[in-house]
């Protein structure tokens, strides 16, 4: 699995754990391993309220600053892109999203 930077900043010290979280060789989808994987960091709790702007993957969630993608990786048919200040979406094919802090 290889992680596209989408950021001029981005570095792999950026992703952390993330890598590590998700395994191809495991048939579960992306939200289920990061659960699991995430336990110490209370699993995978996603927020509500954040809307993406498809063209650029850009996150918005009221009253904040919009939330830049700084990296993102495809698994299977999922998207998973990392943000700034740890925060996580994973995307399907049909568009529906969620987006978590994994700090």
């Amino acid at each position: 699995m290889t992680w596209e930077a989408l950021h001029p900043l981005m570095t792999a010290e950026h992703l952390g754990f993330l890598p590590g979280m998700l395994d191809e060789n495991d048939p579960r989808p992306a939200r289920e391993q990061f659960n699991e994987r995430y336990a110490h960091g209370g699993g995978w709790q996603p927020f509500i309220g954040h809307e993406l702007r498809e063209e650029d993957l850009t996150l918005k969630y009221p009253g904040d600053p919009p939330l830049i993608p700084l990296a993102k990786l495809q698994f299977r048919d999922e998207l998973i892109v990392l943000y700034e200040h740890d925060f996580v979406m994973i995307k399907q094919r049909d568009g529906s999203y969620e987006v978590c802090r994994m700090d």
